[in-house]
């Protein structure tokens, strides 16, 4: 077996036993950005120096003996909106196009102790806002099954890195399905946890009542390791929780004998292409014949978590989003008139228009007058839809449902519709609202050889659940195949190469002249003027 089509898990016992070094590790990952990535996309900054220094030590710590954890000199990557200690961290956006960070996310820190080599950041939704890694700065993310489709967003460059085999494994952020719907239509599995499990200190904040960091890999039982690894209390981190139990991986046993899972009728209605329902129906009978009690069941509210959702989501970015204003760090206009004139020029050029586009309607909704008749019952909303599922998992261990409504859609389809592109987060949404962790697992193709995935949830701080029902359906699915992509060209890139992205709809910017900022690694540049 090649280094790049192991598991995290495989490699990491490889590296262990010594058959693999760590730096052969690293390597095979880089060489494998540099052939494909130049047609997938998945990459804004790829740190090659840095990793390989980072392989030597980690090799060195694990020559003397010390025991840094099952994913030891395991090669990752880390979605552009977690900071990085000197390298930089863009959120995809042309206004922190040369933002460094002098410090890194306590995820990452945490990677780090056990013995993470990071590769580089993966390109994602300009600070988050998107589904399908279109609204970038630094051009589109290709889907590894279908180039001419879209990866999901916002964590599409990770779920795209992964399904393409170029990182073992990546960290991506999930503030309304950000995760879990790209790695649906990538083909890969990714994990949202419970609101609280994994610090976010270093996530740069969207929607900081919604956001989580999560991990993405090949299979349930990376996540699961990955999950441990990365998650602690950190005091540093308000919205942090010290829980008791850790040992996810524990829950990796092919058992359901007796769990009861239900099924939301709520979310088979219109809109549902007849292959996904047929899809998650499937994984719902292998489930019921390894002893699994399945029904459906009434949840309610779906109707109003998209409105809820979007209302406190941009709320909360209108907020988050006002501190870059070219004062401090990132994108300055080359030429204003007095303060309030850099201001305006300065994100009005540096923000892209779906960012444009959330910060109005936040400011809106938070104004004078309409605070109380959108801002205020969307939070009463988002206390009902958490009721709501309180009564479901009194009933319940794990609710199963589908990812996406859709297979993954072609480059530029959804961008022209943005309503359209916001209703495809229909099943994903409620379960950042409700705090929930919920996690997507590839379980066939469509007609179209695209990846359709399950999406199972559970309560608050019951992982163990869903990652107990995930483990038992791919026992019995078998192995999942990545996708062919023996007819991508090598691009020789040792980073994102973004030409040709223009005709798919993309507001990609031209990347030939921004300065650098200081990091040494290879990256997307970028220029004065947008398309």
């Amino acid at each position: 077996m090649q280094i790049m089509e192991m598991t995290a898990l495989e490699l990491g016992r490889r590296i262990k036993d010594k058959e693999i070094s760590v730096r052969e590790a690293a390597q095979a990952s880089l060489d494998r950005i540099a052939a494909l990535d130049g047609q997938i996309g998945g990459f804004v900054t790829v740190d090659a120096e840095g990793a390989l220094r980072r392989a030597e030590k980690v090799q060195e710590a694990l020559d003397r003996g010390e025991d840094l954890g099952p994913l030891a000199g395991v090669p990752a990557a880390v979605k552009d909106n977690i900071c990085t200690q000197g390298l930089k961290t863009t959120c995809s956006s042309r206004i922190l196009y040369n933002f460094v960070p002098t410090y890194s996310a306590e995820a990452v820190l945490n990677m780090e102790k056990a013995g993470a080599v990071v590769l580089g950041k993966t390109n994602m939704d300009e600070f988050a806002m998107g589904s399908t890694t279109e609204t970038s700065a630094f051009g589109v993310t290709r889907n590894p099954w279908n180039t001419q489709h879209v990866p999901g967003g916002s964590s599409g460059g990770s779920c795209a890195a992964v399904a393409a085999c170029e990182t073992p494994y990546a960290l991506g952020s999930d503030t309304g399905g950000s995760i879990r719907q790209p790695s649906s239509f990538c083909g890969v599995t990714g994990l949202k946890p419970t609101y609280g499990t994994v610090s976010r200190y270093g996530l740069i904040a969207y929607g900081s009542s919604l956001d989580q960091i999560g991990p993405v890999a090949k299979d349930i039982s990376d996540c699961a390791a990955i999950l441990e690894m990365i998650a602690s209390y950190d005091k540093k981190d308000s919205t942090s929780v010290s829980r008791e139990d850790y040992d996810f991986t524990s829950a990796l046993v092919d058992d359901v004998k007796g769990m009861r899972i239900g099924i939301p009728s709520d979310y088979f209605g219109e809109g549902l292409e007849e292959e996904v329902k047929n899809a998650v129906l499937h994984v719902a009978d292998v489930l019921k014949q390894k002893g699994a009690v399945v029904e459906e069941f009434d949840l309610s509210l779906v109707d109003y978590a998209i409105p809820a959702y979007y209302v406190i989501a941009s709320a909360e970015a209108s907020s988050n989003l006002a501190r870059f204003d070219g004062v401090k760090y990132g994108y300055r206009a080359a030429e204003y008139d007095g303060l309030h004139n850099m201001y305006k020029k300065s994100r009005s050029e540096g923000f892209g228009e779906e960012v444009k586009r959330r910060i109005m309607l936040g400011s809106f909704v938070l104004s004078s007058g309409y605070y109380d008749a959108y801002y205020l019952k969307a939070l009463r909303t988002k206390a009902l839809i958490k009721q709501s599922f309180d009564r479901a998992f009194e009933k319940y261990d794990v609710i199963l449902a589908p990812a996406s409504p859709t297979t993954a859609p072609k480059l530029g389809s959804s961008l022209s519709d943005p309503l359209k592109m916001y209703l495809g987060d229909i099943y994903t949404i409620s379960v950042n609202l409700a705090g929930l962790p919920g996690v997507s697992v590839p379980c066939c193709t469509d007609s179209k050889g695209l990846p359709i995935g399950v999406q199972m949830l559970g309560d608050c701080f019951k992982e163990k659940n869903i990652i107990r029902a995930a483990y038992a359906f791919e026992q019995a699915r078998g192995k999942w195949q990545a996708p062919d992509l023996s007819g991508l060209k090598e691009s020789g890139s040792k980073a994102a190469d973004l030409a040709g992205e223009k005709e798919s709809g993309s507001k990609a910017v031209d990347l030939a002249g921004w300065k650098e900022s200081g990091s040494k690694a290879s990256n997307a540049e970028a220029v004065k003027e947008a398309d």
